[in-house]
């Protein structure tokens, strides 16, 4: 135990995991204080989510840059999916479907952006396998594709829509998650070796114990789904208060919060010259978004929602997610980054920030 103490006496940011009892008590409390538990909420992820940062690379030391970021993307997703459960629970699917795209808008572009960013400030140039990028980045293009169809059938026949776009979506989110499967087995066994990272030339500092470390994972893990059930009930009424729209809430709010855990990990990875777990988080953790998570809920619609959700994203949603997909696979197909790369891709990512916030997009 005496790692995650010395961890937590020598970092700062590790402090804040004061506001994690405070939360739960203002929660208890003064339920209907939705700010305060808004802001509090949120002070409590970001301790949480160093924690999974530490643990989660010390798995990786273990098991490989690929596998661990595909264990911190699967780790950091229960945010998204604990969030997206609640309010699909209660009905709101226009939160939900803003989630899910703002989640692949902000894993592809904020994340990968400021990794870029940070890794390029402390080294001239980086090098990651863009074998593995090119894999997630053809998945992402998939789903994309997946999310277009619903939209285009509502255009062509109107007199139909909710019947067939259901049907669509169905079988759609089925395909996705077989796709997603056939993926993993892809390269994590029948071409493992393709997706080797690369070598990076800066020692790690000494992981903890492989017991510790997972321990770690699955107490925080659970601290983040209950902190993340409180941000839910209070995000959409503080969201009000503070005159932020649905949309700007679903879309950048909440994909940021949720991403905090993987967001630390990969800017940790990244400023470690680790730029493979860092490209590994962030491509997959949208990845596995597009094609694991939207599809779940789809069918777990028909069990705890009001009514089944489809696939059908308002035509900006659509457009954003598609313009992610091309920016990431533009900026790794050479398999190197720089400082400059970050700056670019997190532009990108301004711009949808500012459109959705200055003109909030009609949702269906």
């Amino acid at each position: 135990m005496s790692p995650l103490l010395t961890e937590i006496r020598q970092s700062p940011m590790l402090w804040l995991l004061v506001a994690v009892p405070v939360v739960f008590a203002a929660a208890k409390f003064t339920p209907e204080a939705h700010t305060a538990l808004f802001v509090l909420s949120v002070l409590a992820i970001v301790p949480l989510a160093g924690l999974l940062s530490h643990a989660t690379e010390s798995v990786a030391a273990e098991t490989g840059d690929a596998a661990g970021g595909l264990l911190n993307a699967t780790l950091g997703n229960l945010t998204e999916l604990v969030i997206a459960l609640a309010a699909l629970r209660a009905g709101e699917y226009t939160l939900v479907k803003a989630s899910i795209a703002g989640a692949i808008v902000t894993n592809t572009l904020f994340m990968l952006g400021a990794s870029f960013l940070l890794g390029g400030l402390r080294y001239h140039f980086q090098e990651f396998n863009r074998a593995s990028a090119r894999l997630q980045s053809g998945l992402l293009f998939l789903a994309t594709i997946a999310l277009l169809m619903p939209s285009a059938v509502a255009e062509v026949d109107s007199t139909s829509t909710a019947a067939v776009t259901q049907k669509l979506s169905l079988g759609l989110a089925v395909l996705l998650i077989v796709g997603y499967g056939l993926g993993l087995l892809f390269s994590l066994r029948t071409h493992r070796e393709v997706f080797a990272a690369a070598e990076h030339a800066e020692a790690d500092e000494a992981p903890w114990p492989i017991r510790l470390a997972l321990a770690t994972l699955v107490g925080v893990t659970v601290l983040v789904a209950l902190v993340s059930e409180i941000f839910v009930e209070s995000v959409q009424k503080a969201a009000e208060a503070l005159g932020m729209t649905p949309a700007f809430v679903g879309f950048i709010v909440v994909a940021l919060v949720g991403g905090a855990a993987e967001m630390a990990s990969a800017f940790s990875g990244a400023r470690k010259n680790r730029l493979d777990l860092s490209v590994g988080i962030a491509l997959g953790s949208a990845s596995q978004i597009a094609l694991f998570v939207a599809p779940v809920l789809v069918l777990l619609s028909y069990l705890i929602g009001p009514s089944p959700m489809d696939l059908q994203f308002w035509p900006g949603a659509v457009v954003m997610v598609l313009i992610a997909t091309l920016t990431a696979m533009f900026v790794t197909n050479s398999g190197r980054s720089a400082w400059f790369v970050g700056v670019l891709v997190l532009m990108v990512y301004i711009i949808f920030a500012m459109t959705l916030y200055i003109l909030p997009p009609a949702i269906p």
